[in-house]
This record gives structure tokens, sequence and C-alpha cells, in this order.
């Protein structure tokens, strides 16, 4: 079920350009050639999945300085036994990893992102990570999880010095799709009221 959601995911999504595409394309390929390669033990390369979590008003992201990276990530990893969509795994892990809850999401990937793991279990391994926008509806207090050093909210505008060019795009990206999101929720000025 994961495997064929994951296609659907990929199939169905509108890629912003034509590096994304070429991505979508090679996440395909590897998923019509390797029946195991939703799993952390696929190599050389396996799909995860991840969300960039925003507050309320859409200003600020919940990033993870990750125990194993080292550096400040978006959440997310590997999918799970018990996970049936890529969007689910994502919130999934979301949640995990930031104890928050009323989380929200965007079914609609934001970004793909393929990249090398160099430490930890998976090191030598790609991911293929398929990137999600969660919105943190309720409270954000959140809970330091195992997997991290620290959590901490930051203004999209003021993220912290060495961040990876990756987690720059996928903020630059969900900012972008905030907008339009906010442009659909808006009623129309020339409509009468």
């Amino acid at each position: 079920m994961l495997l064929r959601d994951a296609v659907g995911t990929l199939e169905g999504w509108g890629a912003p350009d034509e590096g994304q595409g070429e991505l979508r394309e090679h996440y395909l390929r590897h998923l019509a050639e390797r029946p195991d390669g939703m799993w952390r033990s696929c190599r050389p390369e396996h799909v995860t999945s991840s969300a960039l979590v925003v507050d309320a008003s859409g200003s600020q992201v919940l990033l993870t300085l990750h125990k194993t990276v080292g550096r400040w990530l978006q959440l997310g990893g590997h999918c799970e036994a018990g996970d049936t969509t890529l969007a689910g795994a994502a919130l999934r892990e979301a949640a995990e990893e930031s104890g928050l809850t009323g989380l929200t999401m965007d079914r609609s990937p934001v970004q793909l992102s393929r990249h090398q793991l160099l430490a930890g279990g998976c090191a030598g391994a790609f991911h293929l990570d398929v990137q999600f926008l969660v919105t943190a509806t309720g409270e954000t207090d959140f809970v330091v999880s195992e997997e991290s050093h620290d959590l901490a909210w930051f203004a999209m505008d003021a993220l912290p010095d060495g961040i990876d060019h990756t987690v720059a795009t996928l903020v630059d990206k969900a900012r972008h799709r905030l907008a339009l999101i906010s442009r659909a929720a808006a009623p129309d000025a020339n409509t009468p009221a």
C-alpha cells in the first residue's frame, strides 16, 4: 500500500521545475526497479519522507539540530511498516520528533531532495526524500526527542547560520506554497459581499 501511494503521489505531483521533474523520474524509476525501495535496508538508496513544520502564522519554521548529522534540518526520516502513505509518514515523523499535536498538512510534496548520508546507520546510502509542508495549528511548545540535540522555531527570513542549502531551498518553496494557499483562501475583491 505504501509503495502504491508513493508512486501515485509522485506521478500526480506537478514538479515546479526541470530539476525537480528529473528527480521525480529518478524516484519513480527507483521504485519500479526496487520493490523494497521504501525501506532503509534498500541500498544504495531508499525513499524517506520529511516535514517542514511551520507555525499557524506561516512565518516561522521548526527545525531540529539533528544528533547524527549535527546540522539544523526539517523533521522526518524513514518509512515504517505501519505507514500507508508518504504524507502520513511525514506527519508521524513530525509528531514523534516534536511532540506537537494538532498538526495539519498539505498532502502534495513541496520538493524532492536526493542526498547522501555521511554518518549513522545509513552512512553511504542516498535518501530520496519527499518533503511536505506541515502546519502547527495548536500549541507550539515542542519536546526535544532522542534524535535531536535541540529544536527551535526560526523566522523564515532568519534561518540559523550554516544551514544546508537544501533546507534553505525547502523553506523558500514552502514560503511560496503558503503564499499561494493564502491567495486561494482570500475572498475575491471583485465578488460582492
